[in-house]
């Protein structure tokens, strides 16, 4: 994203990568580098080695927004917030020598100013594009307003998405927005400008519109919507209350799952474990109504109190923060203290029913169902995001 806000005077190359694969010895004059909590001793590791050759390094990202003292110590300067208005006055002050210690974005940014990606070739791994910013929400545990002002949910103009997603290379591509549901009529109108675009999609939708909106639905279907991720979290009413996750009712899961199937879309249901009113009953609940309802992709993750969020904030007021290694914050570990069952309990349970979900032979019973009801497009893409995940996660970096 920041590649089209960057000046045309200066040459820009962008690395998805891993560490041993980084040319430190290349003739860089600033390097940026983009971060999540679990990939930040990664991120600190690549901005040191860089520094010790004498060159600058910007850190920005979820993790350094929600710590920037914390990252400043591993960077000449940090971003704090939404980069796209920041980065080229950033890059002036650099040309000037004057470069900033902290960049904060302090107003949100104009959703007609957020600029179409570069899309260099169709071997970019699943192109993401972002249609809408923010939530109106404010989910406990939930990272987005680090980033996004809080409750502003912005939505860009539907031309502009759409001629971003025209220049995609390939066929496929992921709709890395919160939720697409937000707002549904903005989702509707961009549907239908997407039908014919010949492109396959995934996105993000929350329960409560996905159990009720049948014309959403069908013109997901139309304009390319293969699949959708749905955050179901929890089976306990009382869990979702408390964390604020106000677009779940469970008496909706079993219909928005149904409603999705009908149009013939798939549904990859997530599951979060570690919330104060779960007990180890919470694990069987969670699979049988994974048996029951039919979710074509369902994922285990323990919950994580990232930084900069209320729940880390609570968490820690209650001294419940059991480690501070930020690379364990990745939903596979478990990082604080259960209220009603111990880390290791939380662990081993969740790891059985990932397991579970992605043993061989339910993944072969998934697939064979798939291809009967005619989700061909996924397929491909289900096991190249299995192999992602199951490789070394790596860092964004702009040089």
């Amino acid at each position: 994203m920041l590649s089209a806000v960057t000046p045309p005077q200066h040459e820009v190359t962008i690395l998805n990568t891993t560490y041993k694969n980084i040319d430190f010895s290349g003739d860089y004059d600033l390097v940026g580098i983009h971060c999540f909590t679990c990939t930040a001793p990664l991120a600190y590791k690549v901005a040191d080695e860089f520094r010790k050759r004498g060159i600058t390094v910007v850190l920005g990202g979820y993790h350094p927004s929600a710590l920037p003292e914390e990252a400043k110590q591993h960077a000449d300067a940090v971003v704090i917030g939404e980069a796209e208005e920041i980065w080229p006055r950033l890059l002036k002050d650099f040309e000037k020598g004057r470069l900033k210690p902290f960049y904060r974005q302090k107003k949100p940014v104009d959703p007609a100013h957020i600029p179409s990606q570069k899309f260099s070739s169709s071997k970019d791994f699943h192109p993401a594009v972002q249609a809408t910013r923010g939530c109106p929400y404010q989910c406990e545990f939930c990272s987005q307003t680090i980033i996004n002002s809080k409750k502003i949910f912005r939505a860009r103009p539907i031309e502009n998405v759409v001629e971003e997603i025209r220049s995609i290379p390939g066929n496929f591509f992921i709709f890395h927005d919160a939720s697409l549901t937000i707002d549904p009529n903005y989702t509707k109108r961009l549907f239908k400008e997407l039908i014919g675009v010949n492109k396959y999609f995934f996105c993000n939708g929350n329960v409560d519109v996905l159990s009720k909106d049948e014309e959403l639905l069908h013109l997901a279907k139309e304009a390319g919507c293969v699949g959708w991720l749905v955050g179901f979290e929890s089976l306990s009413q009382a869990s979702l209350e408390s964390v604020g996750k106000k677009t779940n009712k469970i008496d909706n899961y079993i219909k928005a799952v149904e409603k999705i199937h009908d149009h013939r879309m798939m549904v990859c249901g997530t599951f979060v474990f570690g919330f104060d009113g779960d007990t180890i009953e919470v694990f069987d609940r969670t699979r049988e109504f994974v048996e029951i309802s039919g979710i074509d992709v369902p994922d285990a993750l323990i919950l994580t109190p990232f930084p900069g969020t209320p729940l880390f904030k609570r968490l820690e007021r209650e001294g419940r923060i059991l480690t501070r290694d930020w690379s364990k914050y990745d939903h596979k570990h478990v990082v604080f203290k259960p209220k009603h069952m111990t880390p290791e309990e939380l662990l081993s349970n969740t790891r059985e029913l990932y397991e579970e979900f992605f043993s061989m032979w339910n993944m072969s019973k998934r697939i064979i169902k798939s291809i009967k009801l005619g989700y061909r497009p996924f397929i491909s893409v289900l096991f190249s995001s299995l192999t992602m995940a199951a490789t070394e996660m790596g860092v964004d970096i702009t040089l």
